[in-house]
């Protein structure tokens, strides 16, 4: 492959040893380049103006320049896909980084070992090809409001798939669904395990719902939000008068854990044809077998439009199926569903 058609990525991070191994690892596969590496934001902004790299893999903390700034003075000046590298002490930075523009995020390994370096290398590559794909300036970010959830009989539950660029997506699609706070939504986001708490946490304080992570045994709540745990699955189960929510482990079948499939066949087997379910953002084919069930089980299967999505590659695979009922811009999710949940009181 020519070094045109490779793609290009800058490397910053100010630890000599992280920019080292994330140079190698990318530098592993032939159709990706590191141009450069800076140690830090300052360093790293002027070779982004002089370089133009596709991608860029950013750690938030730094000298000089930190992540937060960079990422601000990146996103007016010349928008590019960063890649955040965060260590799994600094959660809830991610998330703060996601609103500012930045395209994903992947967690250092608490030990480097040779399995776990194996594991980041294929989620960096998949990540960076995925990136590159992204039209310039195009993010998930809005502001919230907290709003009082209203009690009452659950009119409706709304099942969320997401997975690179979900988070800004997700938090977007509640706040467009603030004007009728009574849904229940249940939200698959693939997303370490060590991070779905404080994302739910995240949510909690800045959107119209009561957010929490999953546990095993919830009964499901009007006006309540409930995120996959990562590295288990979230499905519904009847249980007569409620409905109960349960987070097994994963097979060593499953690819995805959370898997957007497991929890929309799961609202297909026991809701029918008042299931809901909704394929945001992501990589991948996940939530494509699910829609399918959904579909044949009466329910409706919504989209995210090409228009928005960071990645058009799970709500293009759904729309595929031909399960997909309607196409909407992210923008437009939020009250289409506010609507719908209206109508259904």
């Amino acid at each position: 492959m020519s070094a045109q058609d490779s793609i290009s990525v800058l490397v910053i991070d100010d630890s000599a040893h992280n920019r080292h191994t994330l140079s190698t690892l990318l530098e592993s596969a032939s159709d990706v380049r590191v141009l450069d590496r800076a140690a830090d934001g300052e360093e790293g902004l002027k070779k982004v103006l002089e370089l133009k790299p596709d991608v860029v893999t950013l750690d938030l903390e730094m000298p000089k320049l930190g992540g937060y700034t960079f990422l601000r003075l990146l996103m007016r000046t010349v928008p590019t896909p960063v890649i955040v590298i965060s260590s799994y002490s600094h959660k809830s930075d991610v998330f703060k980084a996601l609103e500012l523009g930045a395209f994903d995020f992947i967690a250092k390994p608490p030990r480097g070992t040779r399995e776990e370096l194996d594991v980041l290398r294929e989620e960096l590559l998949d990540k960076v090809r995925a990136a590159r794909h992204v039209r310039p300036g195009q993010r998930h970010a809005a502001p919230g409001a907290r709003a009082m959830a209203v009690a009452g009989e659950l009119p409706l539950v709304v099942a969320v798939g997401a997975s690179t660029g979900g988070p800004p997506a997700v938090q977007r699609l509640l706040e467009g669904l603030a004007s009728e706070p009574t849904p229940c939504v249940l939200v698959c986001q693939h997303m370490p395990s060590q991070f779905t708490r404080a994302f739910a946490e995240r949510l909690d304080r800045i959107g119209p719902f009561t957010v929490t992570e999953a546990c095993d045994g919830d009964v499901v709540q009007p006006g309540h939000v409930y995120i996959a745990p990562g590295g288990r699955h979230m499905v519904v189960a009847d249980r007569g008068t409620r409905l109960e929510l349960h987070t097994p482990p994963p097979t060593p079948l499953d690819k995805y854990a959370p898997s957007v499939d497991r929890l929309f066949t799961s609202v297909a087997q026991v809701l029918g044809p008042r299931a809901l379910a909704v394929v945001l953002t992501g990589m991948g084919a996940d939530g494509s077998e699910g829609a399918r069930e959904v579909a044949r089980a009466g329910g409706e299967v919504w989209a995210e439009s090409e228009e928005t999505a960071v990645v058009f590659g799970m709500p293009g695979e759904a729309i595929a199926t031909g399960a997909v009922k309607r196409v909407l811009r992210l923008g437009e999710m939020g009250p289409a569903l506010a609507t719908l949940a209206k109508r259904k009181r």
